[in-house]
């Protein structure tokens, strides 16, 4: 029988507002949760890598095995490989994937890794099923993901209100979960997982410099192609009103007092012996 493939769309795209955001990530800022279970010998996989920053620290910290990322996007590999070999890194290959389809056999690698993923696939406990498959018994399929209507922030700008409810309703008319982290257990456990782990994270973003940048990825990634025509071609928002929430992000971002906190879910999955 033919693997179910990926029905959702990619809400964010590839706007340079985008990879900005997505090249600030690590190990250390995405990954803390999984760090300490790792060992030097250890064959990763990392689903939706996206431009492998992270996959790199993956590699850097498994120095006698070796990383595979994969993405469903040729172009932003391009990114990851770059990233790769100007850190002279020889441990670590890319390569085009579903996640819901992964080009694997059953039981290959100790660890599989997805940041930011499970909220964007069609069928999340499924893309969590094929994790398990490629993992080895014994092995961890670790998940991390922001949970938007858990993200907060002072002061109350008006408009901001605005982005998260609009943001939610495009990427669920696109096929994803907005509020993945809070779902990430009950996935897994619908899964078939048992040995879980769950916990949370943040990021946030308080300093005068970070404000500015997280307002201006937001602002700009408001008004990129591929979220805007989401947006006004389904009939969630005018361009009005997305230049509105652009306008909204600038203004957050110029307060004193701003400040912005992520929340994410994280699970730590063990497959059974």
């Amino acid at each position: 029988m033919p693997k179910a493939r990926e029905t959702a769309v990619y809400t964010h795209g590839h706007h340079a507002s985008v990879l900005r955001s997505h090249t600030w990530r690590t190990a250390a800022n995405s990954a803390a949760y999984l760090i300490g279970a790792l060992e030097p010998r250890m064959i990763i996989l990392d689903v939706g890598c996206g431009p492998g920053t992270i996959t790199a620290d993956l590699a850097e910290l498994v120095p006698d095995g070796h990383v595979t990322g994969v993405d469903r996007a040729p172009g932003v590999l391009e990114r990851a490989r770059a990233t790769a070999d100007a850190r002279g890194l020889t441990n670590v290959d890319f390569a085009v994937a579903d996640v819901h389809a992964l080009d694997h056999p059953d039981d290959t690698f100790d660890v599989v890794h997805a940041h930011q993923v499970l909220q964007h696939v069609g069928d999340p406990v499924g893309a969590l099923e094929e994790m398990m498959r490629v993992t080895r018994p014994g092995g961890i399929v670790a998940v991390r993901d922001a949970d938007y209507a858990a993200m907060t922030w002072y002061p109350e700008v008006e408009g901001l209100d605005d982005w998260r409810d609009l943001y939610r309703r495009v990427a669920r008319a696109n096929g994803g979960e907005p509020d993945a982290g809070r779902r990430l257990l009950s996935w897994a456990r619908a899964a078939g997982f048992r040995d879980i782990t769950a916990t949370s994270s943040t990021w946030t973003y308080a300093t005068e410099a970070e404000r500015t940048w997280w307002s201006e990825l937001w602002a700009e990634r408001t008004l990129a192609p591929a979220y805007a025509e989401r947006a006004v071609g389904g009939g969630h928002a005018t361009e009005e009103q997305l230049h509105a929430v652009s306008r909204a992000w600038r203004e957050w971002g110029a307060q004193p007092d701003g400040w912005f906190a992520v929340l994410s879910g994280e699970i730590l999955c063990r497959k059974p012996s």
